[in-house]
C-alpha cells in the first residue's frame, strides 16, 4: 500500500467500500465507540446472575444519546430506525434508508463528488457532533472516537443476523470483555 502524506501526516486509509454511494437506499449497520472506550453510558447489570437478563443501567448521558438516536428520522425523514443498543462504551444500530425514487434533473456539469448530505457519513457526523454539544451544555462527560464502523447489509438473512447480534449484545458483555467475539464467526 502506498503511503500518502497530507499536511505532513500519514493518512489513514478509508474503511468505506470503494465506489459505493452511502446515500443510496439500503440498510446500514453502524457501531460508534466512545473515545478510549470510556464507559460513559452506564454499567451492564445482571439480575440474579442470569446473563440472559443482562441490560444496561443507563447514565444521564446515555439517555441523551438514546434520545438523539431516536430523533434521527426527524432530521433525515428518509431514515428508518431498526435495532439499536447502547452499551457502556459503544452503540450498535441499524439505519434503513428509503428515499423516494423520483428522477433528478440532469446536471449541467460533471460532478466528481456526490453531495455530502443525506448520506451515512453526514447523519453520523451530525449525530456525534450534536450529542457531544448537548452533553457539554448539560455538563455531562462524552467524547466519541474519531471514526465509526459500518457494514452495508446485503441480504435479509444478514439483516436478521445483525438484528440478533445487536439485541443480544448485553448478554455477551462479560464474554466480550475477555475474548474477541465477532458477528460473522
Amino acid at each position: 500500500m502506498a503511503t500518502e502524506l497530507y499536511h505532513d501526516k500519514y493518512r489513514v486509509a478509508s474503511a468505506r467500500l470503494r465506489g459505493y454511494d452511502y446515500g443510496q437506499n439500503g440498510a446500514y449497520f453502524v457501531t460508534i465507540c466512545t473515545q478510549y472506550r470510556t464507559r460513559y453510558f452506564g454499567d451492564i447489570v445482571v439480575p440474579d446472575h442470569d446473563w440472559d437478563q443482562a441490560t444496561l443501567h443507563p447514565t444521564p448521558v446515555a439517555a441523551l444519546v438514546t434520545a438523539a438516536w431516536l430523533q434521527i428520522p426527524a432530521r433525515f425523514p428518509f431514515v428508518g430506525l431498526d435495532a439499536f443498543v447502547l452499551m457502556p462504551d459503544h452503540l450498535h444500530g441499524l439505519l434503513l434508508f428509503d428515499k423516494p425514487t423520483e428522477p433528478t434533473p440532469p446536471l449541467h456539469y460533471e460532478n466528481c463528488f456526490t453531495p455530502q448530505r443525506d448520506n451515512l457519513a453526514a447523519i453520523l457526523r451530525g449525530f456525534k457532533a450534536g450529542t457531544a454539544t448537548q452533553a457539554r451544555r448539560a455538563n455531562l462527560p462524552l467524547a466519541w472516537q474519531p471514526r465509526y464502523h459500518d457494514r452495508i447489509v446485503r441480504s435479509a438473512k444478514e439483516l436478521d443476523k445483525i438484528r440478533h447480534y445487536i439485541l443480544t449484545n448485553p448478554v455477551r458483555w462479560q464474554h466480550e470483555q475477555t475474548a474477541e467475539e465477532g458477528l460473522f464467526r
